[in-house]
């Protein structure tokens, strides 16, 4: 066995043993749903963010309105999880007239603490996608077509 497969094969049992999920009492899985839901929260607390792209976000309001919500906390959102570590991926918009280095590095500071903190596994690289600007107006048309999604799917059918 070479010497550079031994190293990262050390370096693993190590982070295991120092891995919060890992005890001699057993051992604990987090699904990758959860640290998915819990990254989107993340990277959404940071002001000017708006995960998923353009037609994600749209049909997903509108899915969300239909069905309750509950979906946004993932959308644009990928993640491998192993044993002590994850990888996260992130698609974003972003308020135009942000600084995206300054924005994408709050959201991956967020979302690195948030998941160490409350999953307990450690959190490898976060990748950011910015594929969208939102413009001042474009949000407004957002929040009213979201509006009228809500109220549309609130009203219940008259019976006659």
């Amino acid at each position: 066995m070479s010497e550079q497969r031994q190293q990262e094969q050390q370096r693993q049992q190590q982070a295991r043993q120092r891995s919060p999920l890992q005890s001699e009492r057993g051992a604990t899985r987090v699904e990758d749903s959860v640290v998915a839901k819990i990254a989107g929260m993340a990277a959404q607390e940071v002001e000017g963010v708006r995960m998923g792209g353009g037609a994600s976000r749209a049909l997903g309001g509108i899915v969300d309105s239909v069905t309750g919500g509950g979906g946004g906390q993932t959308r644009g959102v990928s993640v491998e999880v192993g044993e002590v570590e994850t990888a996260i991926d992130l698609t974003m918009a972003v308020d135009y007239g942000k600084s995206i280095p300054q924005l994408t590095e709050s959201v991956r500071k967020n979302v690195i603490q948030r998941v160490e903190n409350l999953v307990g596994l450690n959190v490898k690289e976060v990748n950011i996608t910015v594929n969208d600007v939102i413009l001042p107006q474009q949000e407004r048309e957002e929040e009213e077509r979201e509006r009228r999604e809500l109220e549309s799917a609130q009203e219940e059918p008259r019976v006659r």
